[in-house]
């Protein structure tokens, strides 16, 4: 995911709720309660980093609002590592709402 643009973050981020509604499925949330916490807990990370408070959204607005040439490249790893950790969040939500 190293060479994830800016813009390819903001779209990972905006797409994040959709995700999450399907990992969950239908399942009851003292299944999925953990892991949804622990996902809003990681996006909270990347709107502390960004300096932007809220959920996924507003972490993409925050991305979409910065100049490309306003972007240090250490901010963007954390970044990436981020959506990176929420992926394996919402596979792991998943994985338990697969009948595991």
């Amino acid at each position: 995911m190293s060479s994830t643009s800016p813009s390819d973050l903001a779209v990972a981020f905006r797409s994040l709720p959709r995700r999450l509604h399907e990992a969950r499925g239908d399942a009851p949330d003292d299944v999925t309660g953990g892991p949804t916490a622990e996902l809003d807990r990681t996006i909270a990370r990347a709107a502390r980093l960004l300096g932007t408070t809220g959920g996924p959204e507003e972490v993409a607005d925050a991305i979409d609002a910065r100049h490309p040439e306003d972007w240090d490249e250490a901010v963007l790893d954390e970044l990436r590592t981020i959506a990176m950790e929420a992926g394996r969040v919402l596979r792991h939500i998943a994985g338990l709402t697969e009948g595991g």
